[in-house]
């Protein structure tokens, strides 16, 4: 019995020096992140930044430089980052990192004004949704996930994306839905039908669209992200039309909703 006590307590030892985490990665990574972030900088300078030893500081940089992350400059000792550093992010995608740069936000702006919100980005001639609060939301309509498609001229989210992106990208996206058998992409065959909505859209700095649900109709209103000089994504809101007038909803969401645009473009690199 003894033995088996013994036995227990030596592998729940085990396990949990398992998952202890190691002190010398997260300093590394630390490390790392800054000289991304300055791209050039002398040891004085990465030690004071991330608060270390100039000697861990040094042993960090120098297993970094071996590894292929990093390079020395013989004439100052100063290291910078290798496109190795690069390679670390290829398979976190643009998409991917703003649904990762928008979560937060979006569960703050969801816990605040209730209605589900969403970031989405286009996704071959509709426009996918990356990140959501409609499970957090006791008045989403319908449940939406991460990854479900909605149309390109039929939502909110692709009108504000159409309306806003740049006049290639606009006409490429109008071109391949012309040619859509789809009924919600029929639209696209009207030219001076689409660009009525998209000029209305401009106007109005916002995209909204209407859908009939069981219960109430439920009305959409989607705003721009961007990213240096390109749309990268947008912001909607969902709401019941018969709870929330438009002016209301206006007034009181589109503010809230440009916060957080604004916050995501500022985290955005």
């Amino acid at each position: 019995m003894h033995a088996i006590v013994s036995l227990s307590e030596n592998l729940a030892e085990d396990e949990r020096e398992s998952t202890r985490p190691i002190r010398a990665l997260n300093r590394g990574l630390e490390v790392l992140m800054e000289l991304n972030r300055l791209e050039r900088a002398a040891i004085n300078t990465l030690a004071s930044a991330v608060r270390l030893p100039r000697t861990t500081t040094y042993r960090i940089l120098e297993t970094l430089r071996l590894a292929g992350y990093v390079d020395r400059d013989p004439h100052d000792d100063c290291y910078r980052p290798t496109i190795m550093v690069r390679g670390l992010s290829d398979g976190f995608d643009d998409e991917a990192m703003v649904a990762h740069l928008a979560k937060p936000h979006l569960a703050a702006l969801g816990a605040l004004i209730v209605w589900p919100v969403a970031v989405a980005t286009p996704s071959g001639a509709t426009m996918m949704i990356r990140a959501t609060t409609d499970r957090q939301s006791p008045l989403a309509l319908e449940q939406y996930t991460a990854g479900i498609r909605v149309p390109m001229l039929g939502s909110a989210a692709g009108r504000a994306y159409l309306a806003f992106c740049s006049n290639q990208q606009r006409d490429a996206l109008l071109e391949l839905l012309s040619r859509s058998s789809l009924p919600e992409d029929r639209l696209a065959r009207s030219r001076i039908n689409v660009e009525r909505l998209l000029n209305e859209t401009r106007t109005q700095g916002f995209g909204m669209a209407h859908r009939a649900r069981r219960v109430s109709e439920e009305t959409s209103l989607a705003i721009p992200v961007r990213a240096k000089d390109r749309i990268l994504a947008t912001v909607t809101v969902r709401y019941a039309a018969t709870a929330v007038p438009l002016r209301t909803a206006v007034e009181q969401f589109l503010p809230k909703m440009r916060e957080v645009a604004q916050k995501i473009e500022a985290e955005f690199v």
